[in-house]
């Protein structure tokens, strides 16, 4: 990279920077425990609309994982969200009713909150539609993952968005409160995915999948991205560029290894496809608050007329890491 090119990339950090501070001003602090946080407390934060039914496995499953803290920005929810988060012991809750759209699709509002409360911690940021799988997850706590990128002087960790999808119609079984959703979108597609990389920015990009094949058939380079880099040992000098997609500085990008290698990855098992979506879809598509004027929602909006059903004969059944890890989805590097 040309020091022309690294100049303008430390400016446009800079003013993502100064777009965060001044886009606290959205945020009123509803229940605000952050002074609970210790030194080397681990952090969700998180972005939340109207995810009531989500909200306690959620927090409970990364409970389990060993995070100490929740950082949430309730938009403007009318389901309850807010009143249930403010009750909960380990949540610092925010509510705003300001533009979702405005403040970069809520990236300003978790800049802000990781710049305030999230220096040198790890933090995880993930929707509630997003549980985060790693290498030994099902053995080791999320610190043993942290503790060894400390040790190994990593500041950043990528995962893959695993779009999961049930076996027949999406509305066929109701989720309810506190159930596992993966009892219910058990399914992912195993391949189907094209990897390219971004010169500017120097991360992977990642399409393809479940959304690529049935609601983007047509136009597969218009799918969502599905490359993701959700945990980083935060510096208050950080910002996210593109939700969890891109960092600055540039450097946290590269999550892979340039030389053929392996480093450790993991994913983000994406559980959006449960009965709740149809409505979720509408709703959103009614806002007009998503990248791109919504274009994602008109595509699920159009699909969804048929009632599709994901599932098909290339579908694999998820079971646990380490057959995500044999199909080339996640890996756990030179972690033994």
């Amino acid at each position: 990279m040309g020091v022309w090119q690294s100049y303008r990339l430390r400016l446009q950090r800079r003013r993502w920077r100064i777009r965060a501070f001044r886009k606290r001003r959205d945020l009123r602090a509803i229940a605000n425990r952050t002074d609970q946080i210790k030194p080397s407390d681990i952090l969700v934060v998180s972005t939340a609309r109207n995810e009531g039914v989500r909200l306690p496995y959620f927090l409970n499953y990364y409970r389990e994982m060993g995070v100490d803290h929740f950082l949430i920005v309730d938009n403007d929810s009318t389901d309850g969200s807010l009143d249930y988060l403010a009750k909960q012991p380990d949540v610092s809750v925010w509510t705003t009713r300001a533009s979702y759209k405005r403040a970069r699709f809520g990236v300003d509002w978790m800049n802000w909150l990781q710049m305030k409360y999230g220096h040198d911690h790890w933090c995880l940021v993930v929707d509630p539609d997003e549980l985060f799988l790693y290498p030994f997850c099902d053995t080791r706590p999320i610190r043993a993952l942290t503790d060894w990128l400390d040790a190994s002087s990593i500041k950043s960790f990528g995962a893959m968005l695993l779009d999961m999808y049930p076996k027949g119609r999406i509305d066929s079984e109701p989720y309810l409160p506190g159930r596992n959703p993966l009892d219910i979108a058990a399914w992912f597609d195993a391949g189907n995915y094209t990897i390219s990389k971004n010169p500017k920015y120097g991360n992977l990009w990642i399409q393809g999948g479940p959304r690529a094949r049935m609601f983007f058939t047509d136009e597969p380079e218009r799918a969502p991205a599905l490359n993701k880099i959700p945990l980083v040992k935060w510096n208050r000098r950080y910002a996210y560029h593109s939700s969890t997609h891109t960092l600055l500085p540039r450097g946290l990008n590269l999550v892979y290894d340039e030389w053929g290698g392996e480093k450790a990855s993991g994913v983000l098992l994406h559980t959006k496809f449960l009965d709740t979506f149809s409505h979720k879809a509408q709703e959103e598509l009614e806002r007009r608050q998503h990248y791109g004027g919504s274009k994602e929602y008109l595509a699920y909006a159009s699909g969804l007329k048929e009632n599709p059903d994901l599932w098909c004969k290339w579908s694999e059944k998820y079971i646990n890491w380490r057959q995500l890890e044999i199909l080339g989805l996640m890996s756990k590097g030179n972690w033994a």
